[in-house]
């Protein structure tokens, strides 16, 4: 439980770099297509992690 916890909160402060850097590049007049795309498979993934994260809980509480 404690991994998954830690897994999202490293993946959230990933998120919002991945964030960061989008807003640079827009700023700078690059195209963000492909950091954007990489973006959504990391909200993905972190969107996985909780649903994992919560059926684990549900399970504790069964227990």
């Amino acid at each position: 439980m404690d991994f998954l916890r830690n897994e999202i909160e490293n993946r959230r402060r990933q998120l919002s770099r991945q964030r960061k850097e989008i807003q640079s590049l827009q700023r700078a007049g690059i195209n963000t297509a492909s950091a954007e795309e990489l973006f959504s498979r990391m909200m993905a993934k972190i969107i996985e992690l909780y649903g994992e994260r919560d059926r684990q809980v549900e399970e504790q509480r069964i227990k």
